[in-house]
């Protein structure tokens, strides 16, 4: 079965002028992004129709002669970069004709509604107003508004093509306790620079290497005691991630699973983990300094193993060298390393003979 990607035209496909109307050539300008979102899509099976209100078209102050030229050379511009559309559709009505062919109604769609060769699960809309949203809604798929100054909306193509394309891994966990209040947000699928705040900026440190050398989206917002002290934000805080990262991983079907190893100096670290589902951590190394920055030594370890606990991970954490500052950001960095090769997607397959993880 085949996903269809519903999209509106003008607003969307192309910038939308001041008076509304794409009648002439030199109007044509293409929203940002589109052509390389719509390769992605392509290239992940969809199909695209373009459904369109072209108020009065046809009409004298709208003639045919001045919506075709344009649209046709829109259309050639498409298929150069390996974009061809299955259909264009258009509804020629005024707004007070109430035609039901004209969006948000879904007239036009007849055909496809009878179609069952579509995948209607995957299937989707992209527009600019919230008439392509209630279309949307009509044809019970899904719906993108993308941003725009005119109308709003919340979405831009590359995220769109990324929600459509790579069924993206995503988690947002919220851990609350007398302690602490703590929200982690990951996508393993999308990289992005870390959005770190725990209060401890050493700590946050390390933690940005997680995502960035991880290769993946992180956002990271913790408020504890630390009036009291570190323990609880730099415990709560690995629960937390680890719940995040089990959680985005779902059943764990196509991942590498093990592990990596680094030098920093005079610093070697290495990270053998494996998500077996069966949380156990080895830490081997010592710190000479009971601090890095605002960053208890003794908490390193401990952060590590409350990660496992909370992912079922299994982790062997080593360390040797002789500067605690590189020893410690060498942990987090080979870490980092070894999720971003065990979380990369390498097919469809469970890897493990058990049949679960």
């Amino acid at each position: 079965m085949t996903p269809i990607l519903f999209i509106d035209r003008d607003g969307t496909l192309i910038e939308e002028p001041a008076d509304f109307q794409i009648d002439a050539y030199e109007k044509i300008r293409f929203v940002r992004d589109v052509v390389p979102a719509l390769l992605k899509l392509r290239d992940a099976g969809y199909q695209f129709v373009i459904v369109t209100n072209q108020d009065g078209l046809g009409s004298e102050g709208y003639p045919r002669e001045s919506f075709d030229g344009p649209n046709n050379l829109m259309l050639q511009i498409f298929e150069s970069q390996g974009i061809v559309f299955r259909d264009v559709l258009i509804d020629c009505s005024w707004p007070q004709d109430n035609a039901p062919t004209r969006k948000p109604g879904i007239g036009l769609m007849l055909p496809y509604l009878q179609d069952r060769n579509i995948d209607w699960a995957r299937s989707a809309m992209v527009g600019d107003r919230i008439t392509d949203i209630t279309f949307a809604e009509n044809l019970r798929i899904r719906g993108f508004q993308l941003r725009t100054e005119q109308f709003g909306g919340e979405w831009d193509w590359n995220g769109i093509a990324h929600e459509l394309a790579d069924a993206p891994r995503r988690a947002v966990v919220q851990r609350n306790t007398k302690e602490t209040r703590i929200r982690v947000e990951v996508d393993l699928d999308r990289t992005g620079e870390p959005q770190i705040d725990t209060g401890l900026p050493f700590f946050d440190h390390m933690l940005e290497q997680i995502g960035k050398h991880g290769g993946f989206t992180l956002a990271v917002k913790t408020q504890g005691d630390l009036d009291i002290d570190e323990h609880h934000t730099v415990e709560d805080t690995g629960l937390a991630l680890g719940q995040a990262l089990k959680e985005a991983l779902g059943d764990k079907r196509g991942i590498g699973r093990y592990g990596f190893t680094l030098p920093m100096d005079e610093t070697l670290a290495s990270a053998a983990l494996d998500f077996s589902g069966r949380p156990y951590f080895v830490f081997s190394g010592d710190f000479k300094r009971e601090r890095v920055g605002d960053l208890p030594t003794e908490l390193v370890p401990h952060f590590f193993r409350s990660v496992c606990d909370a992912s079922g991970l299994n982790l062997n954490l080593q360390v040797q060298g002789d500067n605690d500052h590189h020893k410690v950001e060498a942990c987090f960095k080979s870490f980092a390393r070894a999720l971003r090769q065990s979380v990369k997607r390498e097919g469809a397959e469970l890897p493990s003979t058990k049949g679960t993880l």
